[in-house]
């Protein structure tokens, strides 16, 4: 699958341009269906704020950007591409089954589908009435 460079590339600049000590320290950014980009930034507590690709989740639902066909994580202090965690990984599965994770394979990007980053998953839907 393609890389959407332009999704790494916004990210990583957000990341640079928004990271604040140890509250804001990752950059997400998604690519929607109609081709917009939306960004967020996580929320880091010691509670377990969200993470940024669930802050990214929520931003482009309140953009009206109910679909997201590509999603990453830039890690600010030049750290780069990140990895989703498993509870993104998760959530990520639930609300876009289809979505491709941008990630970072030994210095490799690849754009793979979240259920590739998630075998054997619990799926949800599979569970609801």
């Amino acid at each position: 699958m393609m890389v959407d460079y332009e999704l790494v590339e916004v990210a990583g600049r957000v990341a640079a341009e928004c990271s604040r000590g140890d509250e804001h320290t990752v950059a997400a950014a998604a690519r929607a269906r109609d081709g917009r980009i939306v960004t967020a930034m996580n929320v880091h507590h010691f509670t377990g704020g969200p993470c940024a690709e669930l802050a990214v989740i929520g931003t482009a639902a309140a953009q009206g950007a109910h679909q997201l066909d590509a999603v990453v994580a830039v890690g600010g202090g030049d750290r780069g591409v990140m990895p989703p965690c498993g509870r993104c990984r998760q959530v990520l599965l639930d609300y876009f089954p289809a979505i491709r994770v941008i990630v970072d394979t030994d210095g490799v990007l690849r754009a793979v589908p979240v259920a590739e980053l998630l075998p054997g998953a619990y799926i949800w839907s599979d569970h609801q009435s």
